[in-house]
């Protein structure tokens, strides 16, 4: 579990307008090379609709929400069907992110959206909940949800879209440890890091003092966008990862010694 701090409706909507401009500058994770990868569809000319939002606190619907509004302002898209639950034989599948109509191509797409973060150890990105991985999140997406637009049931729902084009796109940010000197890995699965990305850095508490510069412990929306001028400074370092950005401006996560173990 990571350190927890209230955000209140105000700095929630000004972390929406930071997150959405930290958006449209990043690339995804991974390069779109390969048909499902999709190149980063937004861009910082969209004049975004501000829709109100009253959902989950987490990261993710956050990024979902700002996906949506996104899409919703974009010349060259049109909203068919969000969040899509799927059921068959009495039993929830799952549930699709987005359904696209492309303008352009005059064809339709299936998005997956996702920001994640992902630590370097042993050869394998592992998210800060130890539990999950890119290798893994990347296979489920692509062999899972990806493919529910292809399932009968979605079919049967929508009989009219015809052929649908899947599209994933991953944001976020990967961290290596500087203290372990492990090789970065180029690909996974066969498909290939961005290189573009700027990487973050992660250490274990023990190392935490070999840190030569004040790291400043960031709220949620944060981990995207960075420290605010009433950041805290972390002073010590319990039983439980939390994120930092460091006063040079480098992304930090301080995770107990036992992770990922733990």
């Amino acid at each position: 579990m990571s350190m927890k701090y209230a955000i209140s409706p105000q700095e929630q909507q000004n972390l929406f307008i930071k997150i959405s401009d930290w958006m449209s500058h990043h690339s995804p994770l991974l390069q779109a090379n390969q048909a499902e990868l999709a190149e980063n569809p937004f861009s910082k000319n969209l004049s975004l609709q501000s829709l109100p939002y009253s959902g989950n606190s987490r990261l993710g619907f956050w990024y979902q929400h700002l996906c949506h509004q996104y899409f919703a302002s974009h010349p060259n898209y049109q909203i068919v069907a969000e969040e899509i639950q799927l059921n068959h034989q009495g039993k929830t599948i799952g549930a699709l992110d987005f359904v696209l109509k492309n303008t352009v191509t005059n064809t339709t797409e299936h998005w997956e959206v996702a920001i994640k973060f992902y630590l370097l150890f042993d050869g394998l990105w592992y998210g800060p909940n130890s539990r999950d991985r890119l290798d893994l999140k990347l296979s489920h997406m692509l062999n899972h949800q990806l493919a529910m637009s292809q399932h009968s049931c979605f079919k049967k729902q929508y009989p009219n879209l015809g052929e649908i084009k899947p599209k994933l796109l991953m944001q976020g940010r990967l961290y290596i440890n500087p203290f372990r000197g492990e090789a970065i890995p180029t690909s996974c699965l066969g498909y290939t890091i961005d290189q573009s990305q700027s990487y973050g850095y992660w250490c274990y508490a023990d190392d935490f003092n070999n840190i030569n510069e004040p790291l400043y412990i960031l709220k949620k929306g944060q981990w995207l966008t960075g420290k605010e001028a009433n950041s805290p400074i972390l002073k010590e370092v319990g039983k439980e990862f939390v994120h930092c950005q460091s006063q040079s401006g480098d992304f930090w996560f301080v995770l107990p010694n036992e992770w990922p173990h733990a």
